[in-house]
């Protein structure tokens, strides 16, 4: 069967919406959804079948996966990793919400099926209010990983009905929350107060140190 295409307001997303799109994650399904960048490919975090599905979408190999999420806010971070110092704390707190994926040291909360090979994950807080929202409603995080295939050498899909064409039979629900930008966050590692960047994207860290 395929998907639904979901349009909502990037400001003041409906809360009838937002609630229809937690309970289809709560019962395993898999979103495309907007962020502060490009277009997300999500799930509920504790949901391993779900997460299972992401990985045969985009060409991974689940049993060793290192996969993002997407939290409501600050306090959720201090659920999900562990050991943060004060001084990352006080950046994170003037980055986010932002486009940043923060690598930290993952804590026992956080779902080993979610990173596999590595004892880190990577923590998003976008400036977006239709994800974060999503992630309030539905109580704990969501799997926040790009659309791109890992073998394709396209550039990522920003126009949500073009990409509601192409993963609507795989997908239960894709969000148009406008266009998405054609850049995606930042990565820094941040599990040694080193704030070291390993992927560039659409901000500058060094601005919040």
């Amino acid at each position: 069967m395929a998907g639904e295409l979901v349009k909502m307001h990037p400001e003041n997303p409906a809360v009838s919406k937002i609630r229809h799109i937690a309970e289809v994650l709560r019962n395993g399904g898999v979103i495309i959804y907007p962020t502060d960048t490009i277009y997300g490919l999500g799930c509920d975090i504790f949901n391993a079948k779900a997460i299972e599905k992401i990985c045969r979408i985009k060409g991974l190999n689940h049993k060793k996966v290192n996969l993002s999420f997407v939290c409501y806010d600050l306090s959720d971070i201090t659920n999900y990793a562990k050991n943060v110092s004060t001084p990352v704390f006080k950046v994170l707190k003037r980055a986010l919400p932002g486009p940043f994926t923060f690598i930290m040291n993952a804590s026992s909360r956080t779902p080993k099926f979610v990173h596999k090979t590595k004892k880190t994950v990577g923590i998003r807080i976008p400036d977006n209010n239709i994800s974060r929202d999503i992630v309030k409603e539905l109580g704990n995080p969501i799997i926040s990983t790009s659309l791109r295939h890992e073998d394709d050498i396209v550039e990522y899909l920003t126009d949500p009905v073009e990409i509601f064409r192409k993963y609507k039979n795989q997908v239960d629900i894709v969000i148009d929350g406008g266009p998405g930008k054609n850049s995606p966050s930042t990565v820094v590692d941040c599990t040694d107060e080193s704030f070291n960047v390993l992927r560039e994207g659409i901000a500058d860290i060094d601005e919040f140190l």
